[in-house]
């Protein structure tokens, strides 16, 4: 009997010591007296440009830290703008301290630094910062504009002031167009948010996105009844390939659905392009990069019936079929508008929102002539002489500047005459009438009889015009030093036949000691000059040589030029050709 009690004696020891070994983390072996290192200290929120945005003068935010030490953490101290908000040394296990829901309450607008002093048994301390702000309270910027979710860290509408419903585990993508982050969906994940207040007769939605063709179609922004049919609402998604995604629209009318094919997005291009589309009582209109890209009529307006939810990033409960499902591409600066916006009006979204600074090292101007005549570099808009047009057609995006009958474009050139300077465009050769003013900025020729009737000084900044017939028109630049003018006249060399030219890309350089000329990537022209001088010369002309280069007949331009862009410096060759082969 004693043995029997000996054995069972054993038996439970040898059990509770395996369970007790199985049921409790494993500890790493550590040398008795050795401190290996400092703690290491991960602030997990907020995390590191975090944009808090809410309409109270004052607010909180919730801090969450994790520090671990190989010994064993003695002290854990946080702060706010060098005040102490707490301390900590007492804790559950002292190899790995989690705090979690700290609450800070006296948040004001400003910038804002959060830092964590943590410090070991052995006296070794880490510090770790974050800085994150408080914004002033939202007010829209756009006329109709009903919701906006910039992405900035959180999924919160600061005109409703609501935040929206994470289904599964949606992410943010750790870039952004503006702001600290954009959202980025996963499989399975998405967001919803109620659409009270946001719909009515007409509706827009406009955003940055950065596709991912992973999977092949995805849902990105559906307004829906239900899953049996596509007569309510809206459904905005993609599908394709690895190489390239088109964006569609359809739009649900009451008795009846209207597609629309939208536009293609190069997957390869991994850039960022503004996706907006508009829905009137009449028509659906996609846009990409403010460009009108495809419209579809409406039989109807859209019908609202049943739609109670908008989901962002997926086709959601109601449009799912199809395997229009969850989008993993990231998206920023969501706003939805009731009124149906004109490509005008978002256009100038973009502008404010996210000003143009240039494409290329020294550019200082760009004209696109996407539908209207603005430098997007000051978003002002050319004074027009007589009735310019466009051409129905461009190289990049859907339009270019088409000349006609005494008409032109000015612009004043503040900021434009620098020491160097080139310009690059799209040229469409007309060769009606034969000779023609391109490019101009040159000084008023007071001194002339027929002023202002007839100009041309030539001292003074220069002039780029065509001359010819119809089957050879020669490209030439003249350019003024303050006392002579040097011409850059390549003659054969530099000319085209309108026949067959087509568009060609056109640029010209000017230094401090040459003067160059290229069509095509291709040097056509060239002379030694000692700089431009740009007295007196207050105002650059397009399309024509007037007011200030006439005297030859060197007037309005029929030909169409598109993506115009100046430059504070003289283009490299290899600078010229990547402009050129850009488009």
């Amino acid at each position: 009997m004693k043995n029997i009690k000996q054995l069972i004696t054993i038996v439970t020891v040898l059990f509770l010591a395996y369970s007790c070994d199985q049921g409790i983390d494993g500890i790493t072996e550590v040398e008795p007296g050795i401190d290996a290192s400092a703690p290491a200290v991960k602030i997990i929120s907020p995390t590191e440009g975090t944009k808090i945005k809410v309409p109270q003068a004052i607010t909180s935010v919730t801090i969450e830290i994790e520090v671990t030490d190989d010994i064993e953490v003695a002290n854990v101290q946080v702060l706010i703008d060098d005040v102490n908000i707490g301390q900590f040394n007492d804790f559950k296990d002292y190899r790995r301290v989690l705090i979690k829901d700290l609450v800070y309450d006296k948040v004001t607008d400003g910038t804002h630094v959060l830092t964590v002093n943590a410090t070991d048994i052995e006296g070794k301390t880490t510090v770790s910062t974050v800085t994150f702000e408080k914004e002033p309270a939202y007010t829209p910027l756009f006329a109709g504009e009903v919701l906006y979710m910039p992405f900035d860290g959180d999924y919160v509408d600061l005109v409703g002031l609501k935040a929206a419903t994470k289904v599964g585990t949606p992410t943010f993508a750790g870039q952004s167009v503006i702001g600290a982050n954009a959202y980025k969906g996963a499989e399975n994940a998405y967001l919803t948010y109620p659409t009270a207040g946001l719909l009515g007769t007409e509706f827009t939605a406009a955003f940055w996105y950065k596709v991912n063709a992973s999977p092949d179609r995805a849902g990105i922004l559906v307004i829906g009844d239900n899953a049996d049919d596509r007569n309510q609402g809206f459904r905005l998604f993609r599908e394709g390939s690895g190489a390239s995604q088109t964006i569609k629209l359809n739009v649900g009318t009451g008795n009846g659905e209207s597609w629309n094919d939208g536009g293609v997005l190069d997957v390869a291009a991994g850039e960022w392009v503004h996706i907006a589309f508009a829905i009137s009582a009449t028509q659906s209109t996609v846009f990409f990069n403010g460009v009108e890209m495809r419209t579809a009529s409406l039989s109807a307006p859209i019908d609202w019936t049943g739609c109670e939810n908008m989901t962002i990033g997926a086709g959601g409960e109601t449009f799912s079929y199809w395997d229009h499902l969850s989008d993993r591409s990231p998206m920023d600066e969501l706003r939805v508008f009731n009124k149906a916006l004109t490509a005008a009006d978002i256009q100038n979204m973009i502008n404010v929102t996210n000003p143009y600074t240039g494409k290329y090292d020294g550019e200082m101007f760009y004209l696109p002539f996407n539908g209207d005549n603005k430098n997007l570099f000051t978003g002002q808009e050319a004074t027009i002489v007589g009735t310019p047009g466009f051409a129905g057609e461009g190289v990049s995006g859907s339009e270019a500047y088409a000349g006609a009958v005494d008409s032109y474009l000015t612009f004043p050139t503040d900021g434009l005459t620098t020491e160097d300077f080139s310009a690059s465009f799209w040229y469409k050769v007309n060769a009606a009438p034969d000779r023609a003013g391109i490019l101009v900025m040159g000084p008023p020729d007071t001194e002339r009889p027929e002023y202002p009737t007839v100009q041309n000084l030539r001292t003074n900044g220069f002039r780029f015009f065509r001359e010819g017939s119809p089957t050879n028109q020669i490209f030439k630049l003249n350019v003024g030093n303050g006392t002579a003018d040097t011409w850059i006249d390549g003659g054969a060399a530099a000319s085209l036949d309108p026949a067959t030219a087509g568009w060609q890309h056109i640029a010209f350089t000017i230094s401090g000691t040459k003067a160059i000329v290229y069509i095509d990537g291709v040097q056509v022209a060239t002379a030694d000059i000692t700089g431009v001088d740009w007295t007196g010369c207050d105002i650059l002309s397009i399309g024509s040589g007037a007011p200030r280069f006439s005297e030859w007949g060197h007037k309005s331009d029929a030909s169409f030029i598109d993506e115009l862009r100046l430059f504070n410096k003289a283009l490299s060759p290899e600078e010229v050709l990547t402009i050129r082969n850009d488009n």
